[in-house]
């Protein structure tokens, strides 16, 4: 495992199209169905703006994962603690990363989706739109 200093910036690099069928079995395994899907369920739970559409997918310089919707923006509401706000594509995309890996986390017995949320964690709060995605999914 890569290990960064504090004062390391992590840096996300989006995958080629060329090697988008590797990029999910690499980080998730046997799970990257489950990984894919709770993704997409968990954007169409977070905003009523989603209707399908293409992902770009990046890897992160901390070893991390995350998959955004080629949209301009989301308005994105959580009921759970009751956030409201409009987020850019990538940073919706990161929100709803972050709560699939944490659904999954509890689902299934694997701690490589706790490994992952950290790791994307730690890339959202350098995000210029931290304060959003921070407040979404606190």
């Amino acid at each position: 495992m890569t290990s960064l200093s504090d004062n390391t910036k992590i840096v996300a690099a989006q995958v080629p199209d060329a090697e988008r069928m590797n990029t999910l079995p690499r980080h998730f395994g046997r799970y990257l169905v489950a990984m894919e899907d709770a993704v997409y369920g968990w954007l169409r739970e977070l905003s009523e703006d989603y209707s399908g559409g293409y992902w770009h997918f990046y890897e992160l310089s901390n070893e991390g994962f995350y998959m955004a919707p080629e949209s301009e923006s989301f308005r994105i509401r959580v009921a759970g603690n009751g956030f409201e706000g409009v987020m850019s594509g990538d940073a919706a995309g990161i929100t709803a990363c972050l709560f699939a890996l944490s659904h999954l986390s509890f689902r299934i017995p694997n701690d490589m989706f706790s490994r992952h949320y950290q790791k994307l964690r730690e890339f959202a709060i350098e995000h210029p739109e931290a304060a959003a995605i921070v407040a979404a999914t606190d």
